[in-house]
């Protein structure tokens, strides 16, 4: 019997070992449905409520898997609805392939219903945007869209007119298009910088005696080499936030991340570095990287375009992190002053010391900093955590230590809301037999809460611990303290999100007292399948920088001068913890 368009479509997929995709159906995708139907045993289909949903789980599968993630939406606004989890994964470097729907072919461009042109929608995001023209374009088609998504870190598209669908295979081809000449392979480049190259950037790590590594997302699969790395060069640790599960926090060589969610150990020691390693990231806050001509600077990156990004660098090394660093490594000279490194595992000692008098205090409103402090206690050696944008990846940042098997992630350059649930479908779909937490602020939360639905439908144990301050928290704080403006637009209605949950079929708690934070967590993650955490905590607790600098301290004044309604409440919560930090 001939195969349609769609069954080659899937089939395809599954030659190149994808086995689930995330989706919502439509009647532009109806071919493709039941492709997905008939070869459900070997490819599953997870059913989101919202395709923005689809299309970040699909990031997140990617990003905890390393695999190509996939998604599925129908013509028109379905297409439309994917593209913020898209431009995610973009900026994020993750490879996911994005399959929509079309109108039928003969009607495209007449202004028929849902003909939106998504092969132009997507230039943009997609690193590979084609239409499916017939039979014998499938295959090719596919599987170019694979390899550059996967070669190129990226998003690849391809959309498939509803009538093109249906289409049964006869075997004609034109004659250049030779059959079975695409293959379902994918090569990986393996570059490594020359011997020159590497020699130099040793010369200049080897004259450097305070030395900074900032370990991105590129460094996830380098630990041994970047810990090696630390320890030749008594060199500090640093980790951007997609970074963070890079090394374990209890490493004696990391002051955690860096930036206004940063530590002050970091801070300083990129501040006082005289030599600075960027090895796998674009990290693009310009602000807290040691000024132009203060440092020497290595970078290592799989994209040559990303050398000197961010920073002037004196050596450029393209290739992978874990290789790179390998065959660095023995040209490196042990560096016996350890007084850079002695000094930010000092500062670094007092920090967490703040971080424990703020994360057990016991005063009301219950203070979101108890919250995470408590969480952390409970995760396991291998738990995948997910955030949100906003003040919870402040709290999250700071409160949430890595262990030595577990995973990370947010929205890294997008920094978009929303995302944190969605990763967590990703995640625990990939992985049902590890503790999966998501951890995300009231705003983002209540933008795809329809998710929860699915965590109930498909029964992954997700825990959603959600932070509720009734507040757009983040941009509060940036009206306030950087931009010198009294707060506006931020309050948000107040929802019972732990009787959602249970409206939906999970199970809710609801947090409130600091004494019972950790007997409600550990309720919840005891919990069988999904459940949600509502923590109603104090709305005036400023996510404060690690380091606070004087512009942001007059423009905190002149918000608070000009008429910020919370002003006294705020300012006393400030005060509070100022006084208890120099206790």
């Amino acid at each position: 019997m001939a195969k349609t368009v769609a069954e080659i479509l899937i089939g395809r997929l599954i030659d190149w070992g994808v086995d689930t995709v995330f989706g919502l159906p439509g009647d532009g995708v109806n071919g493709i449905f039941e492709a997905l139907r008939t070869n459900q045993e070997k490819i599953r289909f997870i059913q989101v409520r919202h395709e923005e949903a689809a299309a970040f789980a699909a990031c997140g599968y990617a990003k905890y898997t390393g695999r190509l993630g996939v998604c599925v939406a129908t013509s028109g606004p379905g297409g439309i609805h994917l593209l913020n989890g898209l431009y995610d994964a973009k900026f994020d470097g993750q490879p996911v392939l994005a399959i929509t729907g079309h109108t039928f072919h003969d009607l495209i461009g007449t202004h028929f219903q849902q003909d939106v042109d998504l092969d132009k929608l997507f230039m943009d995001v997609a690193v590979y945007s084609q239409r499916i023209m017939g039979p014998a374009h499938v295959a090719n088609a596919v599987d170019q869209a694979v390899k550059t998504a996967l070669a190129r870190r990226g998003v690849a598209h391809l959309t498939i007119p509803k009538d093109i669908q249906d289409w049964e295979s006869d075997g004609k081809r034109s004659d250049a298009n030779i059959p079975h000449h695409s293959d379902d392979i994918y090569a990986p480049a393996t570059p490594l910088p020359h011997a020159q190259l590497l020699q130099q950037a040793a010369d200049l790590i080897n004259n450097g005696s305070r030395v900074v590594i900032l370990a991105g997302a590129g460094c996830l699969k380098a630990r041994k080499q970047v810990l090696e790395t630390a320890e030749r060069t008594a060199g500090v640790i640093i980790k951007p936030l997609l970074g963070k599960a890079v090394v374990p926090d209890d490493s004696p060589y990391t002051t955690g991340g860096l930036g206004l969610l940063g530590t002050a150990p970091s801070h300083e020691a990129a501040k006082n570095c005289d030599t600075l390693i960027m090895a796998g990231t674009s990290f693009p806050y310009l602000e807290f990287y040691p000024k132009p001509g203060k440092a020497k600077v290595v970078q290592i990156d799989i994209d040559p375009a990303r050398i000197g990004l961010r920073h002037p660098v004196d050596v450029g090394l393209v290739g992978h992190c874990s290789e790179v660093l390998q065959a660095l490594l023995p040209l490196l000279r042990q560096n016996k002053d350890r007084s850079f490194l002695e000094t930010a595992q000092s500062n670094m000692k007092q920090w967490r010391e703040l971080l424990q008098t703020r994360g057990t205090r016991s005063d009301l409103p219950l203070k979101p900093q108890v919250v995470a402090f408590e969480l952390n206690k409970l995760l396991e050696h291998n738990a995948i955590v997910s955030t949100d944008s906003g003040t919870i990846a402040t709290w999250a940042a700071r409160y949430i230590d890595i262990k030595d098997g577990m995973q990370f992630s947010l929205s890294g350059t997008l920094a978009t809301m929303a995302n944190a649930v969605p990763y967590s479908i990703g995640a625990a779909v990939a992985f049902p037999d590890r503790q999966v937490i998501c951890i995300v602020g009231d705003g983002g939360f209540s933008m795809l809460m329809c998710e929860m639905a699915t965590l109930v439908k498909y029964k992954l144990p997700v825990k959603v611990i959600v932070i509720k301050n009734n507040s757009l928290g983040m941009i509060k704080w940036e009206q306030i303290v950087l931009e010198g403006n009294p707060s506006f637009g931020v309050d948000l209605e107040p929802i019972d999100f732990a009787a959602f949950a249970r409206a939906c079929g999970a199970e809710g708690f609801t947090l409130e007292q600091p004494g019972e934070t950790s007997s409600v967590l550990r309720q919840a993650l005891q919990t069988p399948g999904p459940a949600l955490v509502e923590a109603v905590i104090d709305p005036h607790e400023p996510p404060l920088p690690g380091n606070i600098t004087m512009d942001q301290s007059l423009k905190f004044a002149q918000a608070l001068l000009r008429g910020e309604e919370d002003r006294w409440q705020i300012l006393k919560t400030v005060v509070e913890n100022k006084v208890r930090e120099i206790i």
